[in-house]
């Protein structure tokens, strides 16, 4: 019995879908003012016809521009920094 009313609190935790995605925009900003703003300016996020179309891309956009840079970031900071931009010009839901 004892391991049911253990087991409960953990099933309940699985079907809330999770913790809402955080990061920490400060660092975000700082990832992009250092590394993105180096080869293009706000016009990349804000173009009409911007390649980027969903939060999941934009976390993928991230990560080939750190590749291309040869940036060795933590998955951490391509979070921090995807964060970022959609919070500034995205707006994607989570």
């Amino acid at each position: 019995m004892k391991s049911y009313f253990l087991a409960v609190p953990f099933l309940l935790a699985s079907l809330t879908g999770g913790p809402a995605q955080a990061f920490d925009a400060e660092a975000g900003k700082q990832l992009v003012d250092d590394n993105c703003y180096a080869c293009h300016g706000d016009d990349v996020y804000t173009r009409p016809n911007r390649m980027v179309t969903s939060r999941p891309g934009l976390t993928k956009q991230v990560q080939r521009c750190e590749l291309s840079l040869g940036l060795t970031w933590f998955d951490e900071d391509v979070d921090n920094a995807a964060g970022y931009l959609n919070q500034q010009f995205y707006h994607f839901g989570k």
